[in-house]
């Protein structure tokens, strides 16, 4: 018992006495950490089978409004034991990512193991879709009638359309949008048309767009915490980036291409922070592009200027906020002179939320098991370490995973606290998640094993048993 112990701060350079044993206290909290989080979960998975009519999942409830929007809750989905070809390719990557992910991310040069990070991370979405099948789980996730694709063949003056795209957004209107489009600025609809313009149009090529950028977000975390400064950290990252349980929703959501366009927009604001690149300049008014686009593709995306913010606090640097500021602003121009003015959106969007289901949709259940999903997303490995994230000496020194963790925590408050995002979190909130599973690299690295699997296995049991929307 005492060997299995050890091995759980083995390499961390904890070799005296005193700091052996703070050690041991700060994995008694991972558990604790972990534990609470696993709690969270199972309260709120129980809770709407008691049948209260105040902290429930929904009110107003029938038999077919129960099965449609919180039949899984506080995941969105149906209960739906269920096995696929994709099980066994899940079950091997995941295999492979616990017993060689720690020791490849250590010794892989630098290259190899970023351009790994986003294709392991691939397979391993893919793997756990198609457990659901290709059509169901894959071709056919973004093709019914609430998605953008739905849209897409209507869309023949792009001019025209955003310049009345606002005006179609509240519901119960003879051309109402469809509800993801109404429920997002232009930029995510003109995504998927572009796509279809360019002649890879349907599901499979929309789907195939949001896992290969989604995907990659993992990679951009890594290139983040290089470049302030703590490639080591970077690295014990990784493979925790790769074997996310918020893969079940890459795979496939709009929010993972979200989720990669923002993910991508902080990375290259850290490299021209950290001065880890020849011309600082452009990167960061290509990171500006980037996280100026994003709030044209989620307007909850403004939140990313927490992490932004947390990038140049890290750095010790305001020199990129100029460019940056240049390149978003650029893409709110194009916007705005094309006819879309994004705080109309905003308001209008507001409305069009409690036209539908969020009307029946509690804050006093949703408030805190939003939470809940989140864990399913990110893994009891992320709240195990988040003692060791709110430890006092990590933040004054301005570790970088500790401080871009900790940004992403308050935007998900934030977000929440709004009441614009009740349930569907552990979709919605996918970039914010990304940054949330950096934590873990704070674990002892003797314990990275377990906390994995603990990972995987968390993944593979909400893909077999519940069948998710998304």
């Amino acid at each position: 018992m005492l060997g299995a112990s050890a091995a759980f701060v083995e390499g961390d350079d904890v070799i005296g006495s005193p700091q052996r044993a703070e050690e041991w206290n700060f994995l008694y909290r991972d558990f604790v950490g972990a534990g609470l989080a696993l709690v969270l979960v199972v309260v709120a998975f129980v809770v709407p089978h008691l049948g209260n009519e105040t902290i429930t999942p929904i009110v107003h409830r029938t038999a077919k409004s129960v099965r449609d929007f919180a039949d899984a809750a506080p995941l969105f989905g149906f209960r739906d034991i269920h096995f696929g070809w994709g099980t066994p390719v899940a079950i091997v990557v995941a295999t492979a990512v616990v017993v060689w992910g720690p020791g490849l991310a250590q010794t892989l040069s630098w290259r190899r193991l970023t351009v790994g990070v986003w294709l392991v991370s691939a397979a391993w979405a893919m793997a756990l879709a198609l457990v659901d099948g290709w059509q169901r789980g894959f071709a056919g996730r973004l093709t019914s009638t609430d998605e953008y694709l739905h849209e897409v063949p209507g869309i023949t003056d792009i001019p025209a359309t955003l310049r009345g795209f606002a005006d179609r957004i509240l519901d119960l209107q003879p051309d109402s949008w469809t509800t993801h489009v109404a429920g997002h600025p232009p930029g995510a609809l003109l995504t998927f048309v572009w796509l279809d313009r360019i002649g890879l149009d349907g599901g499979a090529w929309a789907s195939a767009l949001c896992v290969a950028v989604g995907s990659s977000a993992g990679a951009a975390v890594i290139v983040s915490v290089r470049a302030l400064g703590d490639e080591a950290m970077a690295r014990r990252a990784a493979p925790f980036l790769v074997l996310a349980p918020a893969a079940i929703w890459v795979a496939v959501s709009a929010d993972a291409l979200f989720a990669g366009v923002v993910a991508w927009g902080i990375a290259l604001l850290a490299l021209a922070a950290g001065r880890a690149v020849r011309h600082p300049v452009p990167v960061a008014v290509g990171a500006g592009v980037l996280l100026g686009f994003g709030v044209y593709l989620n307007y909850g995306l403004g939140l990313m200027a927490i992490p932004a913010v947390a990038v140049l606090v890290i750095a010790r640097t305001a020199r990129p906020l100029v460019g940056a500021l240049v390149g978003a602003l650029a893409v709110a121009a194009v916007f705005t002179a094309y006819g879309f003015w994004w705080f109309d959106g905003y308001q209008l969007v507001q409305e069009r939320y409690y036209q539908g289901i969020a009307s029946d949709r509690p804050f006093a259940y949703w408030g805190w098991a939003n939470f809940a999903s989140l864990v399913c997303a990110v893994g009891l490995a992320v709240p195990a370490a988040l003692p060791r994230v709110l430890a006092w000496s990590r933040i004054r020194t301005l570790s970088p995973v500790p401080v871009l963790v900790l940004s992403a925590l308050l935007a998900v408050v934030i977000a929440d606290l709004s009441a614009l995002s009740k349930a569907e979190t552990e979709r919605i909130w996918l970039p914010f998640e990304m940054w949330l599973l950096a934590a873990p690299a704070l674990l002892p690295r003797g314990s990275h094993r377990f906390w994995l699997a603990v990972q995987a296995l968390g993944a593979l049991a909400v893909t077999h048993l519940l069948f998710t929307n998304w």
